[in-house]
């Protein structure tokens, strides 16, 4: 049978999560597919957990390859991958069982390069709905939007294989986070055929995973080179500052958090980037400003303040 889905799943050290993400994709309503499980060197038992599932079922398929990172475990999966369609899905994750059938279905019905739909964000005592409808479906509106309200991830869109081969888009080795949407921009850089359909399957995760393969950056050197990298990509497109003016703001924000430097080390790293942040409509301004005055060399007296308020609330 040949498969009309490829479904990609990097692995590593994920013993403790694989068995409920590959039944939950076993269990899929639709039947024709492959589950191609991306062994990235994994030192626990999850490459065993991977083999002994294959052996039970023929429509997934196993590759063990050497500890590479996230980028490189994705593309292995698409280089490998027979389907009309792919979709990633991270160990840790699990999926509703119509996923496949309702997403498929809605793709053929209008030959969709790319369908998007919504998902849940799972935490220990939570659940939230995050919907992901564009305000438009052309390429341009949907690549400014994934630097606003709409997440990056590859696991909520169905794509057509043949996106990567047209336009010769690749998972970049370099990056070690971010990687799906740098790839998700990557394939709308170029008009495709966009459908939403405003359901959600997915259950992402929020549990502390420090094994996972998806890293986010440490520090702002990390940051950084995310930031050059989309910069490099984007650099012709209509929507470069918006995209600009974004990761910049997401990079000092998440720095901001980490609260390891003085007020003159934070303003020597980010004074320049005083004016993007102010003038940044998608954040809201309160935290617009805390950043502003931290960049012109306030940021110590701001996080004293901010543990100031966090204290009196408990």
């Amino acid at each position: 049978m040949q498969p009309q889905i490829s479904i990609i799943v990097p692995v590593y050290k994920a013993e403790a999560y694989l068995h409920r993400c590959i039944d939950s994709l076993l269990n899929q309503t639709f039947i024709e597919f492959e589950i191609l499980l991306i062994d990235d060197g994994s030192p626990d038992k999850s490459g065993e957990i991977c083999d002994e599932y294959a052996k039970k079922d023929n429509r997934i398929r196993v590759f063990h390859k050497e500890n590479e990172g996230v980028s490189s475990a994705r593309q292995c999966g698409i280089d490998n991958a027979l389907g009309e369609y792919t979709i990633h899905t991270d160990p840790d994750d699990w999926v509703e069982p119509n996923m496949l059938e309702e997403l498929y279905n809605k793709a053929k019905e209008v030959d969709a390069d790319m369908v998007i739909c919504d998902f849940y964000e799972e935490y220990i005592n939570k659940q939230i709905y995050k919907k992901q409808e564009p305000s438009a479906l052309d390429s341009n509106t949907v690549l400014k939007e994934l630097f606003q309200h709409l997440h990056g991830s590859c696991w909520n869109k169905l794509i057509k294989r043949t996106c990567y081969n047209k336009y010769n888009v690749k998972f970049p080795f370099e990056l070690k986070c971010n990687e799906d949407q740098y790839v998700c921009a990557s394939i709308l850089l170029h008009e495709i055929n966009i459908v939403y359909l405003p359901k959600a399957f997915y259950h992402y995760s929020q549990e502390v995973n420090l094994n996972s393969l998806v890293k986010k950056p440490k520090d702002y050197e990390e940051r950084l080179f995310v930031k050059t990298m989309f910069c490099s990509l984007l650099h012709n497109h209509k929507h470069y500052n918006i995209c600009y003016q974004f990761m910049i703001s997401d990079m000092v924000c998440n720095v901001y958090y980490n609260q390891k430097y003085t007020s003159y080390e934070f303003k020597n790293l980010f004074y320049r980037y005083k004016y993007i942040i102010l003038t940044n409509k998608n954040m809201p301004f309160h935290l617009r400003f805390r950043l502003y005055l931290s960049c012109i060399g306030l940021y110590s007296p701001i996080i004293n303040f901010q543990q100031f308020l966090h204290k009196i609330r408990l």
